[in-house]
């Protein structure tokens, strides 16, 4: 069998090195600006968020930790009222628009009802509660963002054929469809409503908008919005699309609980994905793309610098954030050579458009597909990049100090979660994170201090 139309995976069972999924609450509070975050947890879950989002304090962060007592665990405590008489103090406080409840280990543990109790309190208090249960028990870390959209989508407002809402409106007022009656511009687009989904910055979420109204495509709304009041409309006519890899479980609920339409394409994450992605929008709604390998030609030229740096380098993915087969993709067609793509947890129908991209890629570069490692076992994966002797390894943040002891240059994956590396223009920043440990030891190289680069025995 060829080897380029071979996807081999292995999974090593090993233990899951990664961040808690309550650290989710870092970006979208930032994303979703009317919204509060409480995070239901014990000290050591406020310990991590401290340290994980210190940096954030001066910026009147809307989130905050309710710590579990002894009393609490024990069943001594009321949990319905002492939940309430925080979420009364957050709407004297902030007044947001909605209140997500993040659920921790220990809420799982002592089986705390937290959906039960949401119901009564959003009555009481007149604000929305969204339960996401974004606890230590899932694969990775970004993950917990996955769980809130999911427990965001079942509150989207129904969407509307245009036939149907014209005479609804007409019964019942303006008011009731002002939502769509927002979004809607002067001129309806003769295609069915996309809606995006993701958690990007606001200047992130702009490019691939315009990227597809050079298509003549329009996108109805993104999840999650900038603000919740501005949720899309979903239904059987809407049709979705992913721009993060680790968002099956969204992907899940939208297709099933709301009955959208999935459209399974790879990720827009460098110019190659990017195109990909558009023209796979384009093909499931009968758009012939235009010019969108010039725009992708122009990118890569302007990559020229990084290409020269990283043709021939290998780099070794560890496996932390669900990114991983998306930027190796991106950095084989980039001219590097991947030994493993290691990953937590691997959804294979998810991501089933990026794994053929992954493939076609290798083809086009005329390298043998590299091995994809799920769950992998670190211990393992040390003694072979002691081997392979990587000039990269891509890993979180706990091996990345004895790596570098031991020789090997890496680099966090968590930048790439916060780092913008979506769409054409930002390819830029995802080399420039790739490139900087690379372009360090070559100065330090320069400088003659070559002593520091060595290996040391441990």
């Amino acid at each position: 069998m060829n080897t380029f139309e071979t996807l081999t995976f292995e999974c090593e069972t090993g233990n899951y090195h990664t961040f808690c999924p309550i650290s989710c609450v870092a970006w979208l509070y930032q994303k979703i600006e009317d919204s509060f975050f409480l995070v239901i947890g014990t000290k050591t879950c406020g310990y991590f968020l401290q340290n994980a989002l210190g940096v954030m304090i001066f910026a009147e962060p809307r989130y905050a930790m309710a710590e579990l007592e002894e009393g609490d665990i024990s069943a001594q405590l009321n949990d319905h009222e002492e939940l309430k008489r925080l979420c009364l103090q957050i709407k004297k406080d902030r007044n947001p628009s909605v209140i997500v409840w993040i659920g921790t280990c220990t809420t799982e543990i002592i089986k705390m009802d937290l959906e039960g109790i949401a119901p009564k309190v959003e009555t009481e208090i007149g604000i929305p509660i969204v339960v996401a249960r974004a606890n230590g028990l899932d694969y990775a870390f970004t993950q917990g963002e996955d769980t809130v959209l999911a427990a965001i989508t079942h509150r989207c407002p129904e969407y509307k054929s245009w036939i149907d809402e014209k005479d609804e409106t007409k019964k019942e007022g303006f008011s009731v469809f002002s939502e769509q009656k927002r979004n809607d511009t002067s001129k309806s687009p003769n295609h069915p409503p996309l809606v995006l989904f993701g958690s990007v910055p606001s200047t992130v979420a702009s490019q691939p908008n315009s990227e597809l109204k050079r298509q003549s495509i329009k996108v109805s709304g993104w999840l999650p919005a900038q603000r919740y009041t501005e949720l899309p409309s979903l239904g059987e006519e809407v049709y979705v699309c992913g721009v993060n890899p680790f968002l099956s479980r969204t992907a899940t609920t939208l297709m099933r609980r709301r009955k959208c339409k999935l459209i399974g394409a790879p990720f827009p994450i460098g110019p190659d994905g990017t195109r990909a992605w558009i023209e796979k929008i384009c093909s499931v709604f009968g758009v012939k793309p235009q010019g969108l390998e010039d725009r992708e030609n122009l990118i890569w030229n302007n990559l020229k610098d990084y290409l020269d740096l990283l043709h021939g380098k290998s780099v070794f993915f560890m496996g932390d954030n669900l990114l991983e087969v998306s930027l190796a993709r991106f950095l084989i067609r980039c001219g590097m050579i991947v030994y493993e793509i290691g990953i937590p947890y691997m959804d294979k129908r998810y991501q089933a458009a990026e794994l053929s991209l992954l493939r076609d890629t290798c083809k086009k570069m005329h390298i043998p597909m590299p091995r994809i490692v799920e769950k992998p076992d670190n211990y393992n994966q040390i003694q072979r990049m002691r081997e392979l002797q990587p000039d990269l390894a891509i890993t979180g943040m706990a091996h990345a100090n004895p790596l570098e002891a031991r020789g090997i240059n890496t680099k966090w994956s968590v930048e790439f979660t916060f780092a913008q590396i979506h769409g054409f223009t930002n390819a830029k920043d995802v080399l420039e994170l790739v490139t900087r440990p690379l372009r360090r030891n070559n100065s330090l190289e320069h400088l003659g201090w070559t002593n520091l680069l060595q290996p040391t025995i441990i």
